[in-house]
């Protein structure tokens, strides 16, 4: 019995370097891609689902009930960078960055100026928070044009998912 009861310790030792560590792996074929292939987000890892959000107003005094104007949010690119900071805002409060993310989501909306989707200006506002020196990380990303967001001057939101190593 006293042989038996040594021989689990040992086994134990022996599986220990099957169990992986939480993982992360970035898969992106083409180095010049703005966004990944995809991400594999392996067993064990943290996670962190953020919600939709929106831009916040130009002036930060302004409360969102006095938002009249497009302008009181910025376009396209505005909008981006002023969501992702608020991604940002969140996963700091989490212990994470924006090198944890793994996905977002995008909704964009049709510029009303412009008459169409500012897909460039969405894009000039993630090249901000991706693949630059402080994080040098990007993203598996979708995007889809949608009509309308929860407000008319609204016209972007981002889902984002953040994955870490606990």
């Amino acid at each position: 019995m006293l042989r038996k009861i040594a021989l689990i310790p040992a086994c134990l030792a022996l599986l220990a370097p099957l169990t992986a560590e939480a993982q992360v792996t970035r898969i992106k074929r083409n180095p010049q891609a703005l966004i990944l292939d995809a991400a594999r987000v392996n067993a064990g890892t943290d996670m962190l689902y953020i919600s939709g959000q929106l831009a916040s107003p130009v002036d930060p005094a302004k409360p969102m009930t006095e938002v009249k104007a497009i302008e009181d949010l910025g376009d396209s690119k505005t909008q981006t960078i002023s969501v992702l900071n608020k991604i940002k805002a969140i996963l700091a409060g989490q212990g994470m960055a924006m090198s944890d993310l793994v996905k977002l989501t995008l909704f964009i909306a049709p510029d009303p100026k412009l008459g169409k989707l500012d897909f460039a200006g969405v894009n000039e506002g993630f090249k901000q928070f991706f693949g630059t020196a402080e994080n040098p990380n990007t993203v598996a990303r979708s995007a889809f044009q949608v009509g309308a967001l929860v407000g008319p001057y609204y016209l972007i939101e981002i889902e984002a998912i953040a994955a870490k190593k606990p």
